[in-house]
């Protein structure tokens, strides 16, 4: 806005002479150069940066302050962090060395049940024979007793058939006759 009151200015007060150029024509007015615009330029920019560095150097140092204080809590959290990755790492190594105790303690129980196991089927196994055997030889003797019985029976069958075929009738009123003998005669 300054620059267009100074050229205006400028062209008002330049004389328009015959054929011979201005001030303003000679030095600023060259197609494609126009220098009017670039002082312009240069006034604002100069002019913003006197009026906001006030304004934004107060908003700049907060703002820095913020992220200083932002970096200074980062790094406190940062740091508890990395104390707390470092007890929960504790802790993980401290629960390594317990399940590796668990294991051998469930292995060396395991082999120990195993043991126990092995010695009470052994023990189980000689007591289920002793027992076997046991019945073997009670279920022996009763065969055997009644192959005995069964033997008797037959040869006292046998013999009983013998005599039954050896007896006649005269040999049956004769030891009719003896046993009567015997038990002290007839009564008569």
């Amino acid at each position: 806005m300054m620059i267009a009151v100074i050229n205006t200015i400028l062209l008002s007060t330049a004389p328009h002479g015959a054929g011979e150029p201005s001030f303003y024509d000679k030095w600023f007015n060259i197609p494609g150069f126009e220098a009017w615009k670039f002082v312009n330029l240069a006034i604002f920019v100069v002019a913003m940066t006197f009026i906001l560095k006030k304004h934004l150097s107060a908003s700049f140092k907060q703002k820095r302050e913020e992220i200083r204080a932002d970096l200074i809590r980062a790094e406190n959290e940062k740091k508890a962090a990395l104390e707390r990755l470092t007890d929960i790492e504790g802790k993980l190594a401290q629960r390594e060395t317990e399940k590796a105790e668990i294991l051998a303690r469930a292995k060396s129980e395991a082999e120990s049940d195993e043991t126990e196991l092995s010695e009470l089927t052994a023990s189980d196994v000689a007591r289920l024979q002793g027992q076997t055997k046991a019945e073997l030889n009670r279920l022996a003797n009763q065969s055997r007793s009644a192959l005995r019985r069964l033997s008797a029976e037959e040869s006292i069958r046998l013999a009983e058939q013998r005599l039954r075929s050896q007896i006649d009738g005269s040999v049956d009123s004769r030891l009719i006759k003896n046993g009567i003998a015997e038990i002290g005669g007839l009564n008569q």
